[in-house]
């Protein structure tokens, strides 16, 4: 089983890919879209600014690659942080405020918006630990229970539009997702691969559901 980890030049992979390694996963650093298709199965990191970032993913040939992959091939894919806003219909991060939204990968219906502009009243962005609710049983949450922590750092958050969609959530004075699951498509707000042992369960669950 290929894992391949998507490489175009946003934050550091050392941490997801020794995750990974801990886990006895040979994952693939990839750097050409191309390579997506020698992976069964991909994580889309990321670190940033929404609209820079998915303006990289276009101008380098991974748009197109990463939706054939996972709406046509039906290859499971993992967004983490930045890496699952992206997986939305759009985002307002990065846009003067006279500005459309920069159009996401749209793999799972919604939008991602500042956390202020829905009354979060902590400080943002939300960095640290924080504690997540179920809110929909799935394999990815596999033998994770409510009030588990997780590492969060983030300044905008995914506003899904569906419930169903919407498997963990986080309360920071306001509610948001955690985690969101539609088909083969999954996201974590939070970075898994630096979240302690509960962080690699999930990323050890996104493994199992790889070669189901």
């Amino acid at each position: 089983m290929n894992i391949g980890i998507i490489n175009y030049g946003v934050g550091n992979l050392g941490s997801v890919y020794r995750a990974l390694k801990n886990l006895d996963v040979e994952p693939i650093l990839i750097t050409s879209p191309e390579d997506v298709e020698n992976c069964d199965s991909l994580i889309l990191p990321g670190v940033g600014n929404f609209k820079e970032c998915k303006t990289i993913l276009d101008n380098k040939g991974w748009t197109t690659q990463i939706k054939e992959a996972a709406l046509i091939k039906k290859k499971p894919i993992l967004g983490i942080c930045l890496g699952m806003q992206l997986l939305a219909d759009y985002g307002y991060e990065g846009v003067l405020d006279n500005n459309s939204p920069t159009p996401g990968l749209g793999l799972i219906s919604g939008e991602v918006v500042q956390m202020k502009s829905f009354g979060c009243k902590e400080r943002v962005p939300h960095m640290g630990w924080n504690s997540i609710k179920i809110t929909r049983k799935s394999n990815i949450l596999d033998e994770i229970v409510d009030d588990t922590d997780f590492y969060f750092v983030h300044s905008y958050f995914f506003s899904v539009k569906n419930e169903s969609n919407i498997h963990a959530i986080t309360d920071y004075s306001m509610i948001f997702p955690a985690i969101v699951g539609k088909d083969n498509i999954w996201g974590t707000q939070f970075h898994p691969e630096k979240s302690s042992k509960a962080g690699f369960k999930i990323l050890n669950n996104f493994i199992k559901l790889s070669k189901c």
